[in-house]
């Protein structure tokens, strides 16, 4: 059995519900390429003039905003001012290095999450993100 995420670029594309243009083809190639990974827009439109790839910010804004509602990648909102953009749309949770803007991946198995409050009406818990803080210790 071939999961989605083993599919190449274009038909995880179409697999997904978006049509595999030239700039997102592009894009998703630079994404997924290096496994894992938590990126800014400035982030992946850096890395796509670096290669050559003829984009704007916000296109590249909005493709991955398009990957978001598709279910390709997941928005991690770290600070208000700083959004991260994960490949990684498993459950798990997340170290935030301060002062280096750095994500790192903590396996869900790693925390155990209970005494959750009750939704409101006609609402569920979609999930549950944890984002840990770190610092380097004061000598």
């Amino acid at each position: 059995m071939t999961h989605a995420h083993e599919l190449p670029i274009e038909e995880r594309l179409r697999h997904s519900g978006l049509r595999p243009t030239r700039q997102r083809v592009a894009l998703a190639d630079l994404l997924f390429a290096k496994g894992d990974r938590h990126l800014t827009v400035e982030e992946l439109h850096e890395e796509a003039v670096t290669a050559g790839v003829p984009v704007s910010l916000a296109t590249v804004y909005n493709t991955l905003h398009q990957f978001t509602e598709a279910g390709l990648i997941r928005v991690l909102a770290v600070e208000s001012a700083k959004t991260y953009f994960d490949t990684n749309v498993s459950d798990h949770h997340h170290f935030f290095v301060e002062g280096e803007n750095h994500v790192l991946d903590i396996p869900v198995s790693n925390i155990e999450i209970g005494n959750l409050p009750e939704p409101p009406e006609g609402m569920e818990i979609a999930h549950v993100d944890v984002i840990i803080r770190l610092r380097p210790r004061k000598a």
